[in-house]
């Protein structure tokens, strides 16, 4: 994993040289496209603050970024200067940060990681119902309790079943045994096909799915399954603390990942992710979008090229060095706050990779929660747990107070 720090100005140029090659609503005498910049009342473009942002300068420009830019076919010429920044954005995800080949694996920036976790979906069962003639009711999400909501909403999107794993208490872990009993009734009842989702860092225990354990299982009874994996939270801090990883492109059992930059990134919202090896992408194909040169494959169809922007310059920004360093800073410290709650006697639960931390809820008062924006798992009476996310904006400071005060209570 390495890439080059770039300086601001290096930066800088490289937008302004792809704004250059994207289509300019203000010179060029554009009659067809159902577009144009930002509204001059509200968004002026000769600001003097837009000369040295990049990001504001792609936001007033305002390409649009519709289709898939990593396939041979160009959706969109008239951004063509701007997408390319994304291609290159899409290939660093996938090569550098998930281990996969050179210009092996396709993918976009979509609206968030939920739209890019039923992108994996559809295309899945669009996969089944092609190549094996499956119909809907054959077709199975498989998941943990843990997994996020994203997963259920796209069964129910897709019109297909869910099997929902059930996970040990402490561990976080899925259970072997409710594994194979609920695959071995889902097969009763005629599923056959199913769409395996592992977790690189759950939504609220920061865990990560025993993906080798689950893909064996999956092997050795010659079941027909894709692995898809939600790295959503986990995806821009778990490759850069756990040198270890079986999460990525290396491992042949994934085959598809969603990242989020505006979680671990500070990326804006709407910068989700979606990789995907190359061959698969086609499942997704909009026929009917006869309008946009090179179709559609996306959920989202239009989408903001600033924001593809926004993430490309963060990465470049920081290096892998950089982020390395600042990834393994957010984990240590999360790991400290845990040995205080140790000493304490207080139980939780941690992932020494990730940055999230998660507190018994019977520790945990009202008062506390209300007063360090504690996040419960469930906002019903007595939730079982409250977790803590260490992000940037969290100093050493607040977590040293909250220790008094947890101590205090306890």
């Amino acid at each position: 994993m390495y890439w080059e720090k770039l300086s601001h100005d290096e930066i800088a140029n490289q937008i302004d040289n792809a704004l250059g090659e994207n289509i300019s609503y203000k010179t060029k005498n554009i009659l067809g496209v159902p577009g144009s910049y930002l509204d001059e009342e509200q968004f002026y473009d000769d600001a003097p603050f837009i000369e040295d942002s990049p990001f504001l300068k792609t936001l007033v420009a305002n390409p649009n970024h519709i289709g898939c830019h990593t396939l041979t076919e160009s959706a969109e010429p008239f951004f063509k200067g701007t997408q390319k920044i994304e291609k290159d954005l899409i290939k660093l995800c996938a090569e550098e940060i998930l281990g996969g080949k050179k210009n092996a694996q396709d993918g976009y920036v979509a609206s968030g990681g939920t739209e890019a976790n039923i992108q994996a979906i559809w295309i899945y069962r669009n996969y089944y119902m092609k190549e094996y003639g499956a119909a809907s009711k054959e077709i199975a999400v498989v998941y943990s309790e843990d997994s996020h909501y994203s997963m259920p909403k796209g069964a129910n999107l897709l019109n297909i079943s869910s099997i929902i794993l059930s996970v040990d208490n402490s561990t976080r872990m899925i259970i072997q045994e409710d594994l194979e009993q609920k695959i071995t009734t889902a097969k009763n009842k005629g599923i056959k096909y199913f769409i395996v989702i592992m977790n690189m860092s759950t939504t609220m225990f920061g865990s990560v799915d025993d993906i080798d354990r689950i893909t064996s299982y999956f092997n050795k009874n010659n079941l027909q399954h894709k692995i898809h994996v939600d790295g959503a939270f986990g995806g821009f801090i778990y490759p850069f603390t756990n040198e270890n990883s079986l999460y990525s492109f290396k491992n042949n059992n994934i085959n598809s990942f969603t990242l989020d930059g505006h979680k671990m990134l500070q990326s804006p919202y709407g910068t989700g992710i979606f990789i995907i090896r190359k061959g698969y992408m086609q499942y997704a194909l909009t026929e009917e979008a006869n309008y946009v040169q090179g179709k559609d494959y996306t959920i989202c169809g239009s989408r903001s090229g600033a924001n593809a922007i926004s993430v490309w310059m963060i990465l470049k920004a920081h290096g892998s060095d950089g982020l390395k360093v600042k990834m393994k800073s957010l984990a240590d410290k999360t790991k400290s706050l845990g040995k205080k709650l140790e000493k304490l006697g207080v139980e939780f639960y941690h992932n020494p990779f990730i940055n999230i931390l998660t507190i018994k809820g019977k520790y945990i008062s009202p008062q506390l929660a209300k007063k360090y924006f504690l996040v419960p798992d469930s906002h019903e009476e007595n939730p079982s747990w409250y977790k803590i996310v260490v992000m940037s904006h969290v100093k050493q400071g607040v977590l040293d107070s909250f220790i008094i005060d947890l101590k205090s209570a306890i």
